[in-house]
């Protein structure tokens, strides 16, 4: 299970939140063998008043945040890092303007489906 948080100013990320969805999701899917039909993501987009960050950093700035399973290796989640770090590129987010934090919790701390996480059968693998 992963679930994404992207936060951000409302005037930079509105207009590329789709693209900005199909890349973060991409990254998941690639770097931790993650099933393309279970995208969960949230947007939370903030008015300049609403949004401090760093300086140095441009209003492009943005932070996103991946709750998951424990059980992937430090390779394979720092796979994900640097997918990320290479394609928003491309959607105008710099090295310098991207935070990205990795939050894990034990699947019997998951509740989803009627189940706990621990009691359900995956259709992907987490352990890798």
């Amino acid at each position: 299970m992963v679930q994404t948080k992207i936060f951000g100013l409302r005037s930079q990320l509105a207009p590329i939140r789709q693209e900005l969805s199909e890349v973060v999701h991409a990254c998941v899917v690639d770097a931790l063998a993650y099933p393309k039909d279970k995208r969960m993501q949230r947007f939370f987009l903030f008015d300049r008043e609403d949004f401090f960050y760093p300086a140095g950093r441009t209003d492009r700035y943005t932070i996103i945040e991946f709750v998951m399973f424990t059980g992937r290796s430090t390779e394979t989640k720092k796979r994900l890092l640097r997918l990320l770090f290479e394609r928003v590129q491309r959607l105008g987010i710099s090295e310098q303007d991207l935070e990205i934090t990795i939050f894990e919790q034990p699947k019997h701390h998951w509740g989803f489906r009627g189940l706990p996480g621990d009691e359900h059968q995956l259709s992907y693998q987490v352990e890798m």
